[in-house]
């Protein structure tokens, strides 16, 4: 038997977006506000990471708005001051993270040196490893991201956001290479890493041999980018 009309229409409905009975195209999610006194930036804060924590601790599935509000010890009213949802509070974790990579970039350089870039995508690799190691909210906040279309699609925002930096950083690698290659070969770097930095800590999986295979991904990828660049016309 075909659904009705309705039933496909319930079907549509995204849970992210603050209105439930909405059937619009995936959006951005945003919190409702951002702080701009102190106060309320302490409060913002203890919530990311009372959220942080829970999440670590039960997963997606089980995260609450209520449980974020009662660790961080502020009343929920102020919570939803901020965020709509849970799928608000994910969005904002998962922006948090990748600003924190930015700026641990920055740190390396700024761009790709074209002498001696392999020496530095191997000491940047490794050091992203070690935070995906070090703090496991990283992967929960990325399975967390793939929940519904709207984190899927602001999940792609923000690495489309990130990937502009890289883009920039490509430049010295690959002098001839047109500027919007160049944005599209550094999209499928960010995915690339991102996916199989939380490959490589799954349950089972070997850590180290994840990172290696992830580096000969991205020698091999880059290798062909930068010869084809230098021996354009």
């Amino acid at each position: 038997m075909q659904p009705t009309t309705r039933q496909r229409a319930r079907r549509r409905v995204d849970p992210a977006l603050e209105n439930p009975q909405s059937l619009e195209e995936p959006q951005e999610l945003l919190p409702r506000k951002r702080p701009t006194q102190e106060r309320s930036q302490r409060k913002f804060d203890a919530l990311l990471a009372a959220s942080r924590e829970l999440l670590t601790d039960v997963g997606f599935e089980s995260f609450t708005c209520e449980e974020v509000a009662a660790r961080a010890d502020v009343p929920i009213g102020t919570l939803y001051q901020f965020f709509a949802n849970k799928y608000v509070i994910v969005c904002e974790l998962n922006r948090q993270d990748l600003v924190g990579v930015q700026h641990e970039l920055a740190q390396f350089g700024g761009e790709v040196p074209s002498l001696d870039w392999l020496r530095f995508l191997n000491s940047f690799v490794d050091h992203m490893a070690g935070l995906w190691t070090s703090d496991p909210s990283r992967r929960e906040v990325w399975l967390a991201m793939q929940s519904t279309p709207s984190t899927r699609a602001t999940g792609v925002i923000h690495e489309k956001q990130f990937a502009e930096t890289v883009a920039n950083m490509l430049g010295p690698l690959t002098p001839r290479t047109r500027r919007d290659r160049r944005l599209m070969m550094a999209e499928v770097l960010v995915h690339v890493v991102y996916s199989m930095l939380n490959f490589s800590v799954q349950d089972g999986q070997s850590h180290a041999d994840a990172v290696a295979e992830l580096k000969r991904l991205m020698v091999a990828y880059l290798l062909v980018a930068e010869k084809e660049s230098r021996t354009k016309d």
